[in-house]
């Protein structure tokens, strides 16, 4: 087993690795008591060559790994690699390309809806994996050598899993389909957080523009210093709290003090202070830029027939192609269909269009049937006009 913890060697591994078709990548990391995840190791793995990196070890500079993982003849395998990928980008503010996510694959290939590592490499390579390291505290120092045998399982049966699938995407002409999907995990807006979008993420009942223009304005406040302080955004204001303090507008700090479940210290403080200022600000946002409240997308009857219809075609090419419904379109990109909403349709574009786009559009034009074959026990779609 090899572990990396000097710039130099770290270098002369990455130089052995551009020299590959692709790598395997995989981090452990924390993010419990921070903001943004702490790195805490790295692990890659090829055909011939896998090591642990350590990013903690005095005088590491991470640069090389950096410079590989924007090698474009080199392709980046991760598992479920979302947190992975955000985590480079913010150290780096790079994106590792080109990419390739073998649990994307896996639903693309027929092995279910968010298939786990675990199980991917149990019906590949038929090896049972020893989850018992799952839970480590990967900051601290040393790891013993069953914590570093199990992330290093993590990027070592990666390697022939991801040639299983990219073989099995060949073979089903699906290559295509895994770039496509790699597009969304390729923009750096994936992984960037606007403090003024996040209001959109709390759970709410409330329909009120003015409601929802303090909401907006107090959790773009709280984001932003979780942000720079690198603090979680919950750990001093959690969500029902921010949310009793907009529906009661205290005036001032004694009344701030007043909310249930918010703590003195902050009610009192300097961060007491600065909640009564955005209050403010907020109350004296002018009605006319208040925010919009969503649009209930309630169909009404014959939408609701056109939406089962729908429904059922979406089951019968799924089934068809062995796909996970839910990849091809969710029960909102089909309410989109029926309200007619056809700008920015995921289902409208690509191989979702080819294979479920085009018919969909055919069925709600009136356009195409659907019927039982009793001949054959096969469901036919015939073009109608």
């Amino acid at each position: 087993m090899e572990i990396i913890e000097t710039a130099e060697d770290l270098g002369k591994f990455c130089a052995e690795l551009k020299k590959q078709p692709f790598i395997t990548v995989d981090l452990e990391f924390l993010r419990e008591h921070t903001y943004y995840a702490k790195l805490c190791l790295i692990q890659v793995g090829s055909r011939g060559h896998c090591a642990v990196i350590d990013p903690l070890a005095p005088g590491m500079n991470l640069q090389p790994f950096f410079n590989l993982m924007t090698d474009p003849a080199v392709v980046k395998v991760f598992h479920s690699g979302r947190q992975d990928i955000e985590i480079i980008y913010n150290l780096s503010h790079q994106i590792p390309a080109p990419l390739f996510d073998t649990q994307v694959a896996g639903m693309v290939t027929g092995f279910g809806e968010a298939v786990s590592y675990e199980n991917l490499v149990a019906h590949i390579l038929h090896i049972k994996l020893d989850k018992s390291n799952r839970l480590s505290d990967w900051s601290k120092r040393p790891l013993n050598r069953a914590q570093l045998e199990y992330a290093l399982a993590d990027v070592t049966h990666l390697v022939p899993v991801y040639e299983y699938l990219a073989d099995k995407l060949e073979k089903l002409g699906r290559t295509d389909w895994i770039k496509e999907e790699m597009q969304l995990l390729s923009r750096p807006e994936t992984y960037e957080v606007n403090p003024f979008d996040v209001w959109q993420k709390i759970k709410h009942r409330s329909h009120s523009a003015r409601f929802l223009t303090i909401l907006r304005e107090l959790a773009a406040w709280r984001e932003a210093r979780a942000q720079r302080k690198n603090t979680p955004r919950q750990s001093f204001i959690k969500d029902e709290t921010l949310l009793a303090i907009c529906a009661i507008c205290p005036q001032n700090k004694d009344e701030l003090a007043q909310i249930r479940n918010l703590r003195q210290d902050v009610a009192m403080g300097r961060l007491g202070d600065e909640i009564i200022d955005v209050l403010h600000h907020a109350l004296s946002i002018p009605a006319e830029k208040y925010v919009s409240p969503p649009k209930p997308r309630e169909l009404q009857e014959k939408g609701m027939a056109l939406f089962e219809l729908l429904k059922l075609l979406l089951k019968i090419v799924s089934q068809k192609h062995g796909l996970v419904s839910r990849l091809v379109a969710t029960d909102e990109d089909l309410k989109e269909l029926c309200l007619f909403h056809d700008d920015n349709q995921p289902v409208l574009r690509g191989w979702r269009y080819e294979i479920f786009g085009q018919q969909a559009l055919a069925l709600r034009s009136g356009k195409l049937s659907i019927r039982y074959a009793p001949a054959d026990g096969n469901i036919v779609f015939e073009q109608i006009g």
